[in-house]
């Protein structure tokens, strides 16, 4: 229907150790994450195993988003853009979306 083809989605508390997961050992091209509150430090830990050249982050935790874009540009990513949605008019939540990429080696 959308045209796409050789997708997988995998249902997962990221902020957990997947390392024993069988799709934790697979290589990706890209990669789109929706963690918990408490982020996915753990899953972010694992991103250059998993090969993706670029990684879409959507969080709802401000907070965990930054520490765990600071990983992720530590192990090689650079964050292409960012923004905010107010899905939850006039309270103080926000879920926020981060597109990183896999910097070139020189």
């Amino acid at each position: 229907r959308n045209s796409l083809e050789n997708l997988e989605f995998h249902a997962w508390d990221l902020s957990q150790d997947v390392s024993g997961q069988a799709w934790a050992r697979q290589t990706y091209d890209r990669i789109l994450i929706d963690p918990p509150r408490t982020g996915a430090l753990e899953m972010v830990k694992l991103m250059p195993r998993l090969g993706a050249s670029k990684i879409v982050y959507v969080s709802c935790n401000p907070a965990t988003l930054a520490r765990d874009a600071g990983e992720l540009m530590a192990l090689g990513y650079r964050l292409k853009a960012a923004g905010v949605m107010d899905m939850f008019p006039h309270t103080t939540h926000v879920e926020s979306i981060a597109v990183f990429e896999k910097m070139k080696k020189k």
